[in-house]
């Protein structure tokens, strides 16, 4: 059990194991789905559709969690360690749930934290995994209708059919 002073592992494990197949695009349904993650109800609404559709598909599934700190944290005395503490517990609470849905509906799930721009460290994750298809939530903010959500900053990349869910 990690405290929250202990680092939180990076990528863990969860469910039953995914025998490995090779990498073929263009298979019968998709072999890895990957699903961002922040914490947000679309976002678990995403992940919700994510496992469902790995579950049928008897499909890996990779969650990632992208602990983002926000640009004033650095401006402000002692915020960015607060910022760091609250995001390491989210990705904790977040984790928890990840693991007993897992187990739950016996789904292969990979859960992996990254730190940095959420859609840079997405794009970046879907092609380390050869993801197949990567499942996003609808962003709720409102600034995010002039100068593009993750989402929609995925769907413009075109490397991968991206769902995004409301």
């Amino acid at each position: 059990m990690t405290t929250p002073a202990d680092p939180l592992p990076l990528v863990e494990q969860y469910g039953p194991r995914c025998a490995p197949s090779p990498f073929e695009r263009g298979t019968d349904g998709p072999r890895v789905i990957m699903v961002g993650i922040d914490g947000s109800d679309t976002s678990m609404r995403a992940a919700a559709y994510a496992c469902g559709l790995a579950r049928r598909q008897q499909s890996q599934l990779m969650v990632v969690f992208v602990a983002a700190p926000s640009a004033w944290t650095a401006s402000v005395t002692g915020a960015g360690a607060a910022m760091q503490e609250a995001l390491d517990e989210l990705a904790a609470e977040l984790r928890r749930d990840i693991r007993t849905v897992a187990e739950e509906l016996r789904v292969p799930v990979t859960f992996v934290i990254r730190r940095g721009d959420p859609c840079l460290e997405l794009r970046r994750a879907a092609d380390e995994a050869k993801a197949d298809t990567v499942v996003v939530g609808s962003s709720m903010q409102a600034g995010h209708r002039l100068i593009g959500s993750i989402a929609t900053r995925l769907v413009r990349l075109g490397k991968w059919p991206v769902v995004v869910v409301p």
